[in-house]
């Protein structure tokens, strides 16, 4: 049996950790005892939109992409074609929400582990949800 925690990162994770440092400097913190993923579509999303956001800052564009790079080697990234069979329920989980978020449910579902987010579409879909300033409590244990 394995008891090493999981926590699966939604997209708004990974662009935190680009972005600050307090997500980065927990996910770095906590790599060596805690699993991290993330499906495929979420890194796919904050590729997208990290080039404006470093922009916005005055970082140089490729800046942000190399930050989640460096972020992703802590991360394993998860394909469509390991949680695609919990799609279905996902779906199901996130309708009248984000439904475009039933990848973070699906890789939570197949996991069973809980989700990292800061979207509130998450909260009441039968899985677990850590925000940033709670998620500690959870990497500690």
């Amino acid at each position: 049996m394995n008891l090493t925690p999981a926590l699966v990162l939604d997209a708004n994770i990974l662009i935190r950790a680009v972005l600050g440092k307090r997500v980065r400097s927990l996910i770095e913190t906590y790599a060596e005892h805690v699993r991290f993923f993330t499906p495929d579509v979420c890194v796919t999303s904050a590729q997208e939109y990290l080039p404006d956001l470093a922009q916005r800052r005055g970082w140089p564009v490729g800046h942000g992409l190399t930050l989640l790079a460096r972020v992703c080697d802590w991360i394993e990234v998860v394909e469509n074609a390991l949680y695609a069979d919990f799609e279905a329920s996902a779906r199901e989980r996130m309708a009248g929400r984000d439904e475009d978020d039933w990848p973070v449910a699906a890789v939570a579902l197949a996991l069973d582990s809980p989700i990292w987010t800061e979207d509130r579409d998450f909260f009441g879909a039968g899985i677990a949800t850590w925000t940033t300033d709670r998620v500690e409590l959870y990497l500690r244990r």
